[in-house]
């Protein structure tokens, strides 16, 4: 608990900072203007628990900006309908048409995409609360993908992180079961096991499924080879909305198998733990505890004031990377005095090494234009009750 309570104290120092940092106008240069954000989000879609709670905490945070800095934001939202690709690019269009200067997008790259490329072909810098692969930049969108960024954690920092928090518990035998169904849940999983083998840790197996479009029958019999073997922790990066989760670790619990699990923040929220099967040694890695007991008493505040989205949508903690992102858009624009032009914002931002958010310190590079480097909470799910246990941050980004 020690080591959790001298992190507490660095964490806090971060969410004062990013106060700071966005509370008022210090740069002489800002002009006093209105900047436009787009929003398009998934309402009612598999990304609905992880956009809703970021765009009501986002809304918040730009409350809060508006009393006290010149630079005002202005926020006009276009609900996606699950992501479809006609509605989400009609959506790009017509929060373009209205004016956005800064267009925000979906919490998955794969159906982010007609955004991303609706708002980069306009020069826009385009932003995802908490898409975690490194495709959200040029390794998916080309030369112009230089403007499109998310305050999400790249897989491979999470992944790695994941690795370094199950070698610090003294597990050291894993088995992996990698969701093919997205690139970020693949990439995680790839990362934990180029970092856990670095550490000297032992995989026992290294199964696959699929969420979306798979089904039951090939799901058991993925838990039957996970029961299969001797590990000290089944690893995993796949969400409950996605479809496969639930069955996957109530099917080893039937069996009697009492492993940890470890997932990623794809596994975060309280909205889909089974009540005639309470969820147990189960553990995942977050940007916050959406549970009023985060280490950070600003989170804490920033979880109560929009604690109806939050618990609406399943209690997640990427309800904190739409402030993380509303804190850096506004760092961006402070040091290019204010120019909204997509290109001049996504230079400023490459170059974010340690920016204080209310989310914890960001970074950013010319390789990675997702996080890295950020604390990440480890909470543990103990007969359906989360609990935030420890923070790690990764020590090694490995390549994958």
């Amino acid at each position: 608990m020690k080591k959790v309570g001298r992190a507490t104290v660095a964490l806090a120092a971060v969410a004062i900072a990013a106060v700071a940092v966005v509370g008022g106008s210090t740069a002489a240069s800002e002009q006093a203007k209105t900047v436009t954000i787009g929003w398009a989000y998934d309402g009612v879609g598999a990304m609905a628990p992880f956009d809703g709670p970021a765009l009501a905490a986002a809304k918040t945070r730009i409350q809060q900006v508006n009393r006290t800095s010149k630079t005002k934001l202005r926020l006009i939202t276009c609900n996606t309908q699950n992501n479809k690709p006609a509605t989400a690019r009609a959506c790009a269009t017509r929060l373009l048409s209205q004016g956005a200067d800064i267009i925000m997008t979906t919490c998955d790259v794969d159906f982010a995409t007609p955004v991303v490329q609706a708002s980069i072909n306009a020069g826009k810098l385009t932003v995802a609360p908490c898409i975690g692969t490194d495709q959200m930049g040029p390794k998916r969108f080309g030369a112009k993908g230089r403007l499109a960024f998310s305050y999400g954690n790249v897989a491979q920092d999470e992944g790695s992180a994941m690795a370094e928090y199950a070698w610090k518990r003294g597990w050291r035998t894993a088995s992996l079961a990698t969701d093919t169904v997205i690139v970020y849940f693949r990439n995680v999983v790839q990362a934990f096991e180029a970092r856990w083998r670095q550490l000297g840790g032992r995989i026992a197996t290294e199964e696959t499924y699929q969420s979306l479009g798979g089904n039951q029958a090939s799901w058991t019999n993925v838990v039957t080879r996970l029961n299969n073997e001797d590990a000290d922790v089944i690893v995993t990066s796949t969400a409950a909305a996605f479809g496969a989760q639930v069955p996957i670790i109530t099917g080893l619990r039937t069996l009697g198998n009492s492993t940890p699990i470890l997932n990623s923040w794809a596994g975060d929220g309280n909205y889909w733990y089974p009540r005639d099967s309470p969820v147990s040694n189960y553990y995942y890695v977050t940007f916050a505890s959406a549970f009023g007991n985060d280490p950070v008493r600003a989170v804490n505040a920033m979880a109560a004031r929009n604690r109806a989205a939050i618990q609406k949508a399943g209690s997640t903690g990427g309800f904190i990377t739409g402030p993380a992102a509303i804190d850096g858009i506004l760092v961006a624009l402070r040091r290019t005095g204010g120019n909204t032009n997509g290109a001049a914002l996504a230079a400023r931002m490459e170059r974010f090494r340690n920016v204080p958010t209310l989310s914890g310190l960001v970074s950013f590079s010319r390789q990675f234009h997702t996080v890295f480097g950020r604390t990440y909470r480890v909470i543990r799910v103990t007969n359906n009750t989360p609990r935030v246990v420890g923070t790690v941050k990764a020590k090694v980004v490995p390549k994958i």
